[in-house]
């Protein structure tokens, strides 16, 4: 059974090509592949008609949360996929999640009695969907993923995203991997994810590439460039909401 509570810390950075390889070649005497290292991850993050969540987390308050359903490939209607809300708190991170089949996470979020995953956070997941009132699918952010994790601490995680695509339309997970980039050509987005402090020897190798942490929320810069570009909401049609296939 896949893991469903997580609590950690994350820290972001973006890395360019050169940066990229020099790091995962030193990385190689501390870390394995993930026995998923290879993966693109699909998610859907829900909001309010005003975009609250996500206006709220760019203001970078103490307390901020995202709802979103989640995939590892494109699935069909049956394939299991992860209702998940994250929740972050003075720097940690809080992530709770359910899996289920997509037809029922999707009956879920329409406000539908489902036979429960995990009782639990399903309650939460509801109560916040009452709390905000008129939350619906408003982002598709989609990336190819390599995942690794320490030899010595099985904790300690690092990831690589690449290809971060997103659209504000056809938000359906079934309905495939596209949209528009949201990196510069090159670019990749680590994330170094851990519960406790970060190893010294990690520390170092950062300092000596000249690595430094970043701010950087995919939902929240696909959001920013949209508004940007006044384009928000401008192709969204009947799609907006993932179908039940």
């Amino acid at each position: 059974m896949a893991q469903e509570v997580f609590k950690r810390t994350e820290k972001k950075y973006l890395l360019d090509r050169e940066t990229y390889e020099e790091l995962v070649k030193r990385l190689a005497y501390y870390m394995d592949k993930d026995k998923y290292f290879d993966s693109e991850i699909m998610s859907i993050y829900f909001d309010t008609p005003d975009y609250r969540l996500i206006r709220t987390s760019i203001e970078k308050p103490v307390f901020k949360e995202k709802i979103r359903l989640r995939s590892y490939g494109v699935p069909s209607s049956e394939d299991e996929v992860f209702l998940e809300i994250k929740r972050k708190f003075k720097g940690v991170v809080y992530k709770r999640r359910s899996e289920m089949p997509l037809n029922e996470a999707v009956s879920f979020t329409r406000g539908a009695q489902i036979q429960p995953h995990n009782q639990q956070i399903e309650n939460e997941i509801k109560w916040a969907f009452n709390y905000y009132n008129s939350l619906s699918p408003k982002m598709m952010i989609s990336y190819h993923r390599h995942a690794y994790v320490g030899k010595d601490n099985k904790n300690l995680r690092i990831t690589f995203d690449d290809r971060i695509l997103y659209r504000d339309y056809d938000l359906n997970l079934s309905n495939g991997i596209y949209g528009e980039e949201l990196l510069k050509d090159g670019q990749r987005l680590m994330e170094i994810k851990i519960p406790d402090a970060m190893p010294l020897w990690l520390s170092d190798i950062l300092d000596e590439l000249e690595i430094f942490s970043t701010s950087f929320s995919k939902y929240g810069t696909a959001y920013q460039t949209l508004l940007k570009n006044n384009a928000l909401g401008k192709h969204r049609d009947s799609a907006t909401m993932p179908r039940a296939i």
